[in-house]
């Protein structure tokens, strides 16, 4: 494989970018515009209640964000005349056909000149309502290659999935598509149209009961989990996402689809400079509930392998990707974009390098305090974790229960309190227990040809690292990576 220049293919390129103000999508247009200034266009699809909204919604959640700031150096006052002559917000919406685009004569636009699309609208919510989950990630994904097939110049579509479409799979796991109508435990009758109907008759039965809308959003997730793990799926996020996957590559006919999957996405490593994250993504919610002293115990596999990625990297490597799989008319490409086989974490290095940090930079409490922290006790299995909930938190509940029986429900506020906040966190373990205990490691051997590519080419390897071998997983934690996630403990 040979690659040609990243830049040479960005110049005068026109890209469409769905989801254009998550986490991924703004670096990825934030790289683009900082490292060729002369892309044609980027139109960038998000959601908004006009187009005026979105363009608000944009500079609110994009531009005005530290991620621009190198941007917003080099170009001082005339920054958003520079990302203006640069990109078209878009007001849409991917559940709708044409993507929800109102303005017949931008649709054509785009028809006419979008080569490039990425698709990372989506909702990675464990938790989603099974109609939301379905209309987004699934037929949402649907409707953008129906667009993409629509538009003349088009040299590739590019797709971000997630890795773990692989579900509850050990050992290791290959970049391998996923068959129309295949599950992950065997079972049979997966069908697309059985799902659709599932939810419309669902909804209208629940809607002739005359069900409250907590009822139908609460029976919804219900359902989105019941369907995910009848086929061997332990959430609705990850089952939609694969329902995509089976259908993208079913009807892609000439199209030029890449699958990209990355693992756990983290902080940035490099650009467009180290430590830039939004938000607590996954992982570091145990990091900053240790900091707060609320977590000293953890379920989980202490012998278990982390898979985690930094954001630019996976930018990075998608960037590399379209200038890879461009023209390639039918061909689908799968890229998983991790670190567990190339360069593994260890789940007790976590535990060290987060004892390490806020034992020496403490949350200070409400009163002024520094939260002193320890060592982790782990439970190794859901048994283990039970019984420590059982003893901990349950049977004082059931005392309580029976005290504010006796007094006439004097304490009924804290009692009832207490049980949606256990109830809370057995959800939560619920949902996250097949990650707790996750035994795969994730195959990168196409993403390592292209690695392999991209510097036999002599392509721009710096300016597009995404080799996570170059990463010092230590000196990343510690001094990268839990500081930037450290300014939520403070919240």
């Amino acid at each position: 494989m040979e690659l040609a220049s990243v830049l040479k293919f960005l110049e005068n390129r026109s890209i469409l970018v769905t989801g254009a103000t998550g986490f991924i999508a703004k670096i990825f247009v934030e790289k683009i515009l900082r490292v060729q200034p002369n892309v044609k266009k980027l139109y960038l699809l998000l959601r908004a209640q006009d187009n005026n909204a979105a363009l608000q919604r944009f500079n609110t959640e994009a531009v005005e964000k530290d991620l621009f700031k190198i941007l917003r150096e080099k170009h001082g006052a005339n920054l958003n005349t520079f990302i203006a002559q640069r990109t078209t917000i878009i007001r849409g919406d991917i559940t709708f056909e044409n993507l929800g685009v109102k303005d017949t004569n931008l649709v054509e636009e785009m028809w006419r000149e979008v080569e490039v699309v990425v698709n990372l609208a989506a909702t990675t919510n464990f938790d989603e309502r099974y109609d939301v989950s379905l209309g987004l990630n699934t037929f949402g994904a649907i409707n953008v290659l129906n667009f993409a097939k629509k538009c003349s110049k088009l040299k590739v579509l590019l797709h971000v999935s997630t890795a773990y479409v692989s579900g509850e799979k050990t050992g290791l796991i290959l970049e391998t598509p996923y068959k129309l109508g295949e599950t992950l435990n065997g079972t049979s009758g997966l069908d697309i149209h059985t799902e659709k109907k599932v939810i419309e008759e669902t909804l209208k039965q629940l809607k002739f009961e005359g069900s409250s809308e907590e009822t139908i959003t609460s029976t919804m997730k219900e359902l989105g989990l019941a369907r995910s793990r009848k086929f061997g799926w332990p959430n609705p996020y990850v089952f939609t996402k694969a329902l995509a996957e089976m259908l993208l590559g079913e009807l892609k006919e000439d199209v030029p689809l890449v699958i990209f999957r990355p693992t756990i996405v983290t902080s940035t490593f490099q650009e467009p400079f180290p430590g830039w994250v939004e938000g607590i993504r996954t992982v570091d919610s145990l990091a900053v509930g240790y900091g707060k002293g609320k977590i000293t115990c953890f379920v989980g596999n202490p012998d278990s392998i982390i898979d985690v990625i930094p954001a630019d990297m996976v930018v990075n490597a998608m960037i590399v990707t379209m200038v890879a799989q461009a023209g390639q008319r039918g061909s689908q490409m799968i890229y998983h974009v991790g670190t567990s086989v190339s360069h593994p974490i260890e789940f007790t290095w976590l535990q060290e390098y987060a004892f390490h940090h806020f034992s020496n930079h403490p949350y200070i409490d409400k009163q002024g305090k520094p939260v002193i922290v320890g060592k982790v006790n782990v439970l190794s299995s859901m048994d283990s974790f039970r019984r420590y909930m059982a003893l901990r938190y349950l049977l004082p509940l059931k005392g309580l229960e029976v005290v504010n029986t006796l007094l006439c429900q004097f304490f009924q506020a804290k009692y009832l309190e207490l049980d949606r906040k256990i109830k809370f966190v057995m959800r939560l373990i619920d949902l996250y227990a097949p990650y707790l205990f996750f035994e795969g490691i994730y195959d990168d051997m196409n993403t390592e040809k292209l690695r392999r590519a991209a510097k036999e080419s002599g392509i721009e390897i710096d300016m597009f690292n995404f080799n996570p071998k170059s990463i010092d997983w230590e000196d990343y934690f510690l001094n990268i990576h839990i500081p930037a996630i450290s300014k939520y403990v403070i919240k």
